[in-house]
């Protein structure tokens, strides 16, 4: 990806920066300001992508020309471009973490050039996977014993966000994807069916199952609802001797419309009857994470869920509050007062303290150097613009965040907004230090 994929302030900025040569250290951190209501944490997620980005940052030869040809950009800041490279450190929470407002999930320190310049594609990468993972998170905590599949690929924002959306749902619980450029490039579980066009295109609804059957038959999922569903699990019970004689065995049949949960309590006792007890039911069609709940607590006999559009664009919560702001610089902490957009200065760390039953207790925002009860989150991950130990895997991120999900408190898992919403503690050491940034800079 080109290094112009930033906002224009980024350069006129870092042009600025040069030419008063303010290069000390800078420290930022990105979070995210304020929880919506409809949401009672985050999961941390895209710091991979993020790193990736960092260590591989510069300038190509027709970048530089490009902004040369524009105007305005000076000599110093074009030739300082050609070497331009990220040797700051990082700190972040593990992928998978689960996280509040105010929380820093990155933390960056580096030369203020570099440490600026990188705000806007490090929000676009962690804001867009911590947006989906913290959404597929929901619909894995309303239905936590069924197969989750991400089906949204062909409506989420573009190529890029459905393959972080894929990730990032699966980072969250979710099993698997439709997706197959993410399944070949994260190892993510590549699950299909057919489309409705397919039984449209055959004479016969039963020569368009035979026909997929025999195709694919190790375990094929049929659609059965494109004209009368009950009819065709009829045909469906009718070939499946047939299907048994060629050694195909059927895997499932997808409901993706009407009462999904009447229709799969007819489909469950129609295949019973017929012989095909452990051929499973998978629903798809507009699902979130209220209506996949509003289904498992109806006792609908259904095995797994497709969810798409709702989960790959976060359709109730389209963005996050996220921002990256400055912390300190040349060893002065720094804050913003702007009016409800304040921040907390200083650098500083997180410290997540378990109750006696495992489950989440309470979160402290405090200055790094104080000590800490708990387990800090921020962790380093890139020192000098080097990775400080290898990642770990999308399986072990994956874990982390079920480990994670199952600490918090059953208020926390709900999908109704916790009363009172949970909220970090600010140690007094870090309102102390607002104090005394807020008096000097009043001066």
């Amino acid at each position: 990806m080109t290094a112009l994929l930033t906002d224009l302030y980024q350069l006129t900025m870092l042009q600025a920066y040069l030419e008063q040569g303010m290069d000390d250290s800078a420290t930022f951190e990105l979070f995210v300001r304020k929880l919506p209501p409809e949401r009672n944490f985050l999961v941390a997620a895209g710091l991979e992508q993020a790193l990736e980005f960092l260590q591989s940052l510069a300038f190509a030869e027709d970048d530089i020309a490009w902004l040369e040809s524009q105007g305005g950009f000076s000599q110093r800041l074009l030739d300082h471009l050609k070497t331009f490279r990220f040797t700051g450190d990082v700190h972040a929470m593990p992928e998978g973490t689960v996280c509040f407002a105010d929380e820093p999930i990155v933390r960056v320190t580096a030369p203020l050039p570099q440490a600026q310049f990188v705000e806007s594609r490090l929000l676009n990468i962690v804001h867009l996977q911590t947006l989906i993972a913290s959404k597929a998170a929901r619909v894995v905590l309303a239905a936590p014993d069924k197969r989750l599949v991400d089906f949204g690929m062909r409506r989420a924002h573009g190529a890029e966000a459905a393959l972080a959306a894929a990730r990032a749902a699966y980072i969250a619980g979710v099993g698997g994807t439709a997706t197959v450029e993410a399944a070949r490039r994260f190892g993510i579980p590549a699950v299909g069916t057919m489309a409705h066009s397919f039984v449209q295109a055959f004479a016969s609804e039963g020569r368009a199952f035979t026909a997929f059957a025999r195709a694919w038959p190790n375990r094929p999922t049929l659609l059965i609802d494109t004209y009368d569903t009950e009819a065709a699990v009829a045909q469906v019970v009718a070939l499946a001797p047939q299907w048994a004689r060629e050694g195909i065995t059927l895997g499932g049949v997808r409901l993706d419309s009407g009462d999904l949960a009447q229709h799969a309590k007819a489909v469950r006792a129609l295949l019973d009857a017929g012989g095909l007890p452990s051929v499973r039911i998978v629903a798809s069609g507009n699902l979130d994470e209220h209506r996949v709940a509003q289904l498992v607590a109806a006792g609908a006999p259904i095995d797994g869920f497709g969810v798409g559009t709702a989960m790959d664009t976060s359709s109730d919560v389209p963005a996050l509050d996220a921002v990256y702001k400055l912390q300190s610089y040349a060893g002065v902490a720094r804050r913003k007062r702007s009016q409800g957009k304040a921040t907390w200065p200083g650098i500083k760390q997180v410290c997540r303290t378990l109750g006696a039953d495992g489950r989440l207790h309470h979160d402290r925002v405090q200055l790094e150097p104080e000590p800490c009860a708990g387990r800090p989150l921020l962790e380093p991950v890139l020192r000098a613009g080097r990775l400080v130990a290898p990642l770990p895997t999308l399986d072990q991120i994956r874990a982390h965040c079920a480990a994670q999900l199952q600490c918090l408190p059953d208020a926390l898992r709900s999908l109704a907004p916790a009363a009172p919403p949970f909220s970090p503690e600010i140690s007094d050491a870090l309102r102390a230090l607002a104090h005394e940034v807020d008096a000097a800079t009043r001066q």
